[in-house]
């Protein structure tokens, strides 16, 4: 089991990388291309004894941004899987930012009754949007929409919503793992990111170096 939950931890990680990695390379080469046909316009008009060729060049790669009419499309696309999918993986390493400077002020006790309450409230919420979403998804697969600008490739809008489901559904599944550790008196709440714990940590830091810099 552990070695399983391992191997999904490393998943996770690495999806989440290859659609940063996709985003980011698409929209490079895209923005590229939409800048690189100019130089060899300027060159051509420059250099007349191989301006036809130059021009060619620059007329390739423009018929090449041209094309890219699909980048928006997949970039937003990648992104609506990346904050989906995501949702999870902030729950699962506390990158969610919690607000409960009042909870901490409780006793140890109550801090742990209102983190099972807590827990249940995104239980419920996530349940209920991983079963709406699925059913809008079902929605989308009937009516066989093809997806903005890539519908031509084979894309259908509930290739690209099916997220929505997956993502809210793993999220629960996080939660629920929250909600065991809680009743297993393994930690009191939901063990969301702390900011101001986190400045404080980075103001403890930078004193030394401050009074290192003084002297």
């Amino acid at each position: 089991m552990n070695a399983l939950r391992r191997v999904w931890d490393h998943f996770e990680e690495g999806f989440i990388a290859f659609l940063l990695a996709a985003m980011t390379l698409v929209t490079f080469v895209y923005v590229i291309l939409n800048n690189l046909y100019t130089v060899f316009y300027d060159l051509a008009d420059r250099w007349e004894a191989a301006s036809e060729a130059l021009f060619g060049i620059g007329d390739s790669i423009l018929a090449m941004a041209q094309a890219m009419t699909w980048s928006n499309s997949l970039t937003k696309a990648l992104f609506a899987w990346l904050i989906f999918f995501g949702l999870s993986y902030g729950v699962r390493t506390a990158g969610h930012i919690g607000v409960d400077a009042l909870v901490k002020l409780t006793t140890r006790p109550v801090q742990r009754a209102l983190g099972i309450i807590a827990c249940l409230c995104c239980l419920l919420y996530a349940g209920l949007l991983a079963v709406a979403s699925f059913e809008w998804v079902q929605t989308l697969f009937t009516a066989g929409i093809g997806a903005e600008d890539l519908g031509h490739y084979g894309v259908q809008q509930w290739h690209i919503g099916l997220i929505v489901p997956v993502g809210f559904g793993l999220v629960f599944i996080r939660y629920a793992e929250i909600f065991v550790r809680i009743l297993q008196n393994r930690q009191t709440g939901l063990g969301l990111a702390d900011e101001a714990a986190e400045a404080l940590k980075l103001t403890e830091h930078d004193e030394p170096q401050h009074k290192e810099d003084k002297q």
